[in-house]
């Protein structure tokens, strides 16, 4: 059994994996647009080009992300994506790309749990903790 998040970026989502393609080196499996669905009904108005499925791996994750119906901001509660890094320059690295546009909600340091830790939301929202193992 495997648990894969599933992100709605409502409008956003080839931004938002182009922005992982740089930041993680996230790797697209596949990208499918509304516009190629074989049941047109499926298309929101005026959203043939925006994504309706996507697949892409950051590491060993695969992710999966969608514009869902295009309908405004993505609101992303309730959890986070937590990235474990081997060491600190790594962490360094993965924290400043994701804070770019983003929000630090607590900058990476020294923890009892880990020589380097730290969250931030990044320009979608999506709120990761980064940590060294």
């Amino acid at each position: 059994m495997q648990i894969q998040p599933y992100l709605f970026f409502n409008g956003r989502c080839e931004e938002a994996v182009e922005f992982y393609r740089k930041a993680l080196g996230a790797d697209v499996a596949m990208l499918m647009r509304f516009k190629d669905s074989p049941e047109p009904g499926m298309v929101p108005p005026g959203a043939g080009d925006k994504v309706m499925h996507t697949s892409f791996r950051i590491g060993e994750t695969t992710v999966m992300a969608s514009d869902g119906q295009c309908q405004g901001r993505s609101s992303f509660e309730g959890f986070s994506l937590s990235l474990t890094v081997p060491d600190e320059t790594e962490a360094d690295r993965l924290f400043t790309a994701l804070a770019d546009g983003g929000q630090v909600q607590m900058p990476l340091a020294k923890t009892f749990f880990s020589p380097r830790f730290g969250m931030v939301a990044d320009r979608f929202g999506v709120s990761w903790m980064i940590l060294v193992n």
